[in-house]
């Protein structure tokens, strides 16, 4: 999230998926090794986020993110060619993937054992999907804005990591639009880098030390 909080640039497209400005948010990601594995990637650096992303990933069995992060456009699917999401062929997740939409599609499964569902009945549908696929491990909510404001509002969110990194978009999705007071989130951890701050909230959580 940027320091006037937007997790997004504005005016997203084909050629700028989160944005214009949007991906210098997750400049601060893309060189770690605990990123780059998943990906598929050789090689990487360890630093003061590294402890924060493995942390974050220890025990996620699935993820909910909504159509714009998916992609594809709006509107109904194109069936002649369909997409399958920005990650090509072998997504990075590795686990059901539940995808918020107003347009079903049959579930498609992809290589490395990521598999999307397209939830077309609503974000609890979407939860109750993905706590029984993850099988007693965490459920992701991985975005975008409109997603998350929908799960923060309707108070579901346990836990909450912001990266907060120190530039000024000046316009696109804010992260708490219309979401107001969140008293039940409280900041229990933070951790420095030279390029982002971390900060994790948690549902009636205490202070954690390292």
């Amino acid at each position: 999230m940027s320091l006037d909080g937007f997790v997004a640039g504005p005016n997203p497209s084909v050629q700028d998926p989160l944005g214009v400005g949007g991906e210098q948010l997750h400049e601060w990601v893309f060189p770690l090794e605990i990123w780059r594995r998943p990906h598929g990637l050789e090689g990487g650096v360890v630093n003061e986020s590294t402890p924060v992303m493995e942390e974050e990933q220890a025990n996620i069995g699935a993820t909910i993110m909504g159509r714009n992060m998916f992609g594809g456009g709006p509107g109904p699917w194109d069936e002649k060619d369909p997409w399958n999401g920005w990650w090509g062929s072998t997504p990075p997740f590795h686990h059901p993937v539940f995808v918020l939409t107003h347009h079903a599609r049959e579930t498609v499964v992809m290589e490395g054992g990521t598999r999307f569902t397209f939830v077309t009945d609503g974000t609890e549908s979407a939860l109750d999907q993905a706590r029984r696929a993850a099988g007693g491990k965490d459920v992701a909510l991985a975005g975008g804005a409109r997603v998350a404001q929908q799960y923060l509002k309707a108070g579901l969110v346990d836990e909450m990591q912001l990266h907060v990194v120190p530039m000024l978009l000046g316009g696109g999705a804010r992260l708490f639009e219309g979401v107001g007071a969140l008293r039940s989130l409280v900041l229990v951890k933070t951790a420095a880098a030279s390029d982002v701050v971390h900060l994790k909230f948690a549902v009636g959580g205490e202070w954690q030390v390292g």
